[in-house]
């Protein structure tokens, strides 16, 4: 399934930023490079019902209680490229997880197969009938 453009998502995005942890010297403490991205699913004019159940099930560990998909990004000391890789990576999550799983197709063990494990079930056994009449 083919996703509209990222941008297509942003009025229903959230962005929220905070201080980033991690390396950066005095800029980690004065600047707010960590980027949360929040997408409230249960309201979302841009997805099937269908859709909205499968990320739900799919996505459960990374949805807050309050409904909201979280991705967060403090890769980078820049605030805009960790809101481009919050982006990327909330894009990457629904392509991954709208996708639908192929449909699997029943199928028979052939013939040298089924014959293959038959003969491998006889050796065995008659491997375990010789140890019992050895005493």
């Amino acid at each position: 399934m083919a996703l509209p453009p990222a941008d297509y998502f942003w009025p229903e995005l959230q962005v929220q930023t905070s201080r980033s942890s991690g390396p950066g010297g005095q800029n980690v403490n004065k600047v707010e490079s960590r980027v949360e991205l929040r997408f409230h699913l249960a309201t979302s004019r841009l997805l099937t019902d269908e859709q909205k159940l499968r990320l739900q099930e799919k996505l459960a560990g990374r949805i807050t209680t309050d409904g909201y998909l979280l991705v967060v990004a403090q890769e980078d000391r820049s605030q805009l490229r960790n809101k481009e890789h919050a982006l990327r990576k909330f894009y990457a999550l629904l392509q991954e997880n709208l996708q639908q799983p192929k449909a699997r197709k029943a199928s028979r063990p052939s013939a040298g197969a089924v014959r293959k494990r038959l003969e491998e079930k006889k050796r065995h056994s008659d491997k375990k009938a010789n140890r019992r009449l050895d005493f």
